[in-house]
């Protein structure tokens, strides 16, 4: 977000928290986050697919609350009267076409009413047989959403796929399919989108998601304090600071809010931004002669990533007090932890959360329970190593990101195993506090080199130029 849209979304949270507070509250919020997600897509080289992406973005959010809601719950009147103003918002959007004000809500020309109402008729029908077909078969449907995501999250995060897509839909636009790139196909927030989605839909196959209305379900999937960045909410706790009554929105509270907001906005816009024009990239990696400067840009980008990410949620925890809402932490110093786990722990602690839900401990479990059960070592090493490789997928599906979450997936295995192997011979030393003293900050040192360390493998393009450099660090080329 841009420091104008962060204003704009202060300046709306600040009126609805203060000031709408009765039952419309939560249409208001929906409206609101349906609002930014067309205003935060940017623009496209494929002129209008912005628009078309912000419209699936409400299209899919709508279909995971009929695959989610018992049948006998969707036609209630507030879920038809969200639907409306749904529909309403997406007209709108494409209405600002026609305005001759030189702006529209998306960032290129919307396309014509007349495409928009043939899709939105197509759209309409599909949502109204899933609603109706899927009570014959409601495990096969959340199947199939989950299969759905994955699949559009694959087709994103895959350089090729992304590309050929793009080709395609070039071509049946009829232009130039040789200018096809993956970039064509930057999708606003769909990583954090399909991750509420997936929940939703594996909470409902596990009869663990509580009954939302609709205003309710897409205001959690689009809530705009966290619609680009995270963090990754759970519904059921986010459902709780929704329903509130009556909303009580204190000065403590707007005093907290309000300097989340500055610390946030210092750590992206002054902090994060300034290590960015040093951090470490593809153009000065390859420029840097000597190991001194380039572990300078290394450990520039270790700390700019971490100001820009956790800036941004400290910019969404802000925001989101303002209108009453506690969204759950992200980060809390990750780098001055003693070990990889600790700092998984405590970096980007909603994605690790929601891993470790859906992934790591249903694998444990199935692993310990199996009639030949697989050494503990061994299930330790499947599961990090499953869980690391899948967070570095999420981040893009390259060798790159490969190669990060495999170092993460071994660093963290080692590190468990060198636990377990002092943890007895260390057992007498609890009361020599200097010594303590000395093996946590060794340790602490230790885990944040490996952690800058890994970051080369994040922030360059190639397993080529990252071993380059990694050898240069080390003084070995």
């Amino acid at each position: 977000m841009t420091l104008t849209y962060i204003l704009i979304f202060t300046v709306v949270a600040l009126f609805l928290g203060l000031v709408m507070r009765n039952r419309w509250r939560v249409y208001f919020l929906m409206g609101i986050s349906a609002l930014a997600v067309y205003l935060l897509q940017p623009a496209l080289p494929i002129r209008g697919l912005d628009f078309w992406l912000s419209t699936i973005t409400l299209l899919l959010t709508v279909l995971g609350w009929i695959l989610t809601t018992p049948s006998d719950k969707l036609r209630e009147r507030n879920n038809l009267v969200a639907l409306a103003i749904l529909f309403g918002i997406v007209v709108f959007a494409d209405l600002t076409r026609y305005l001759g004000l030189g702006w529209t809500l998306s960032a290129t020309l919307p396309p014509k009413l007349e495409l928009l109402m043939i899709f939105l008729a197509l759209a309409v029908l599909f949502l109204g047989a899933t609603a109706y077909f899927k009570r014959l078969s409601p495990n096969l449907f959340l199947a199939s959403g989950i299969v759905l995501l994955i699949g559009i999250f694959t087709i994103l995060k895959v350089p090729s796929l992304a590309t050929a897509v793009s080709g395609v839909i070039r071509y049946a636009l009829g232009r130039s399919s040789a200018n096809a790139a993956a970039t064509d196909l930057r999708w606003l927030g769909f990583s954090y989108i399909a991750f509420r989605l997936l929940h939703t839909i594996r909470d409902r196959q596990t009869g663990r998601l509580p009954v939302v209305t609709l205003p309710e379900y897409v205001t959690y999937v689009i809530f705009f304090p966290a619609l680009t960045a995270g963090p990754i909410d759970r519904i059921e706790r986010f459902i709780q600071d929704l329903r509130r009554h009556p909303i009580s929105v204190s000065a403590e509270d707007l005093s907290i809010a309000g300097k989340r907001l500055m610390v946030g906005l210092f750590k992206k816009f002054v902090l994060a931004d300034s290590l960015a024009i040093i951090a470490l990239n593809s153009v000065n990696a390859l420029q840097t002669r000597t190991a001194g400067w380039m572990w300078v840009l290394l450990y520039a980008y270790t700390f700019q990533i971490l100001f820009d990410f956790s800036g941004y949620t400290d910019i969404a925890i802000g925001i989101g007090g303002f209108l009453g809402f506690r969204l759950p932490e992200n980060f809390a110093n990750p780098y001055l932890k003693p070990n990889l786990t600790q700092f998984w722990n405590s970096w980007h602690m909603t994605l690790t959360q929601w891993f470790r839900s859906y992934f790591f401990n249903p694998v444990t479990r199935f692993l310990r329970s199996g009639r030949h059960r697989l050494p503990i070592p061994l299930i330790i090493f499947i599961t990090q190593l499953g869980t690391m490789l899948l967070i570095g997928l999420w981040h893009g599906v390259t060798w790159n990101f490969i190669l990060w979450g495999l170092w993460h997936g071994v660093g963290l295995f080692l590190q468990n195993r060198w636990s377990e192997f002092l943890r007895p011979r260390l057992a007498g030393l609890e009361n020599c506090k200097g010594l303590n003293f000395l093996l946590t900050a060794l340790s602490i040192i230790l885990t944040f080199q490996y952690v800058a360390l890994g970051w080369v493998w994040f922030a360059l393009p190639t397993p080529g130029l990252s071993w380059q450099v990694l050898l240069k660090l080390l003084g070995m080329a």
